[in-house]
Formats: structure tokens, C-alpha cells, sequence
């Protein structure tokens, strides 16, 4: 394999993302109480990314409970926390070169799933070097999680970051795995376990707030034809929230585009028994002697 430069514009982009993120993330989090507004928590997040220099690389979301992840406020959302187990998930891009972060606040008093989700990621990062194995890093995960009597959501898995692309290679499971990737230098990675008081599988549910774009069309309709303009200007290939859409109709235009498959939704996705979900993630660039993570808070 040809020599990485670590030092090169773009992964001082993939940095500079990761710090604007590492600050936002924690100020969000302090932000979550009981009584506090979704849609002020993930707005403020996503105007402070902005005020930082970066953009946001997919709406805030904000899990709650069961909810493992693509839960974003509606538009005009008037929930606000209550003493629930609340994940934040939070990604910027610097010129399309991502981070990508989630953390927990648990404000239900489930500190123990919560505590197992972080030492999971604790785990995988010490393994973390040119040459493992993405299976023995979820074998670690694996074993933290089981270790507080939990159970690691095995069908969600960490992932790459490319360029304008949220999810690539390699994907980084929370289990064990027979077949899996070798780490290389200059790798860049979000490793995201997630722990269950559940059966350890998450399912699709019935909302859907975040989409992205598939592939350019010609659209007839005057206001969907302007909410695409404003998709491939504005967010290319990453994921968007029909609240971030300038238009008088933005649920409609999304279903006159969903037809005619110029996008695709991300609908919630839930513990399949019900039970709750704690998260947490950094993102990662593979060095020579181990990682550097972006995402730390400085």
C-alpha cells in the first residue's frame, strides 16, 4: 500500500470537523434537561455548528428510549424531555470531510447502560491500530456490553466516513464476527456501540422526518422541483431533515420525490421488545501506531 499522508488537507478537514463537533456535542448535551424543547436542542446544535465553521453532515437526532437512531424533531415539534434515556447523535462536514459523534444523557436513572456503552467504545479504540480486524473490535465491544448483563445491538454497526458519504467501508460491528476488515493507516471511522436492556435488535418504525437524495430527476411539480434544487445545492448525498426545506410544502414535495425515487427516507429505527438504548461514538483516523480521535473533547 502507497505511504498516507496524515497531514494532508483532507483529513486536516476530517480534524477541523471533529472539533467543531467534539464542542457542540458536549454544549448539546448540557443542553438536555427535563423540560428542554427538542427542536431548540437540535436547532441550536445545528445553528452552532454553522457559527463554528463547519455545516451539519445530517440533522441532529435525538433518540429517546427505545429509539436507536433517525429520530430529528418535526417541524413546529413541541416535545420536550421528560426522565428518559436520550441519545444524541451529531455530525458535521468540513467541505463534505466528516465527523461524526453520539453520546447519552440519561436522565431516566439507567447510569449502568449507559456506563456500558461507553466503556464499549473505550475498549474498541485501545484495539484500534493498522491491521486488526473490525471482528475483534466488536468482539470487544461485545464482551464490555455482556459484562454489565446487556446486550449490544448487533444489527447497527459503526462505519466509515468518505467523502459526502456518511456511511462507507468498513463497517465496525458490535459483535463478533467470523468475516471482517483489516484496519488501514489513514482509515478514517465511526465507531459507535450501542447497549440494550433488550433482545439486541433494532426495527424500522413508521416515522420518517430524515431523507437523502438517490439520484437527479425530472420533476413536473413546481415546489418539489425546488426542494430538489435545494437538495443537490445544499446537501449533495447527505442526509437532510424535511424541517431544514425552504419551501411552502416540504412533507409534499417529499412524497412527490420518495415516488418517484429521486429520495429515500430514513425511518426511526426502535428496540424491537421496547426497552431502552444508550449510545456512544467518536470518530477516528487510523494512524501508524494506533488512532487519533477527532471527536475528543478538547
Amino acid at each position: 500500500m502507497s505511504e498516507v499522508d496524515l497531514t494532508s488537507e483532507q483529513y486536516e478537514k476530517c480534524r477541523e470537523a471533529g472539533e467543531i463537533l467534539a464542542e457542540v456535542r458536549d454544549e448539546a448535551a448540557e443542553m438536555v434537561e427535563v423540560g428542554a424543547s427538542h427542536l431548540e436542542v437540535a436547532e441550536w446544535a445545528e445553528q452552532r455548528i454553522r457559527e463554528l465553521g463547519g455545516e451539519p453532515a445530517f440533522p441532529v437526532n435525538i433518540s429517546i428510549d427505545e429509539e436507536a437512531a433517525h429520530a430529528t424533531p418535526k417541524i413546529d415539534d413541541d416535545s420536550t424531555f421528560g426522565e428518559e434515556m436520550v441519545n444524541l447523535d451529531i455530525g458535521v462536514h468540513v467541505d463534505g470531510w466528516l465527523a461524526d459523534t453520539a453520546v447519552t444523557v440519561d436522565l431516566s436513572g439507567h447510569d449502568e447502560l449507559t456506563r456500558a456503552s461507553e466503556e464499549a467504545l473505550d475498549a474498541a479504540l485501545e484495539l484500534v491500530e493498522p491491521g486488526v480486524e473490525t471482528g475483534e473490535i466488536g468482539a470487544a465491544v461485545e464482551s464490555v456490553i455482556d459484562g454489565y448483563g446487556f446486550n449490544p445491538v448487533v444489527n447497527l454497526t459503526g462505519h466509515g466516513l468518505g467523502h459526502w458519504e456518511q456511511h462507507t467501508t468498513p463497517n465496525i460491528p458490535n459483535r463478533e464476527v467470523s468475516q471482517s476488515t483489516t484496519l488501514e493507516v489513514g482509515d478514517v471511522v465511526a465507531i459507535e456501540p450501542f447497549a440494550t436492556d433488550g433482545s439486541g435488535k433494532v426495527s424500522e418504525g413508521s416515522d420518517e422526518e430524515i431523507f437523502a437524495l438517490d439520484s437527479e430527476g425530472s420533476v413536473r411539480d413546481r415546489t418539489a422541483r425546488q426542494a430538489l434544487n435545494q437538495i443537490v445545492e445544499e446537501f449533495r448525498t447527505l442526509p437532510f431533515a424535511t424541517r431544514w426545506l425552504d419551501v411552502s410544502r416540504p412533507k409534499m414535495a417529499l412524497r412527490r420525490l420518495k415516488q418517484q425515487d429521486i429520495v429515500h427516507g430514513y425511518p426511526v429505527l426502535k428496540e424491537d421488545d421496547g426497552y431502552y438504548v444508550s449510545q456512544k461514538e467518536h470518530t477516528i483516523i487510523v494512524t501508524e501506531d494506533g488512532c487519533e480521535v477527532t471527536t475528543r473533547s478538547r
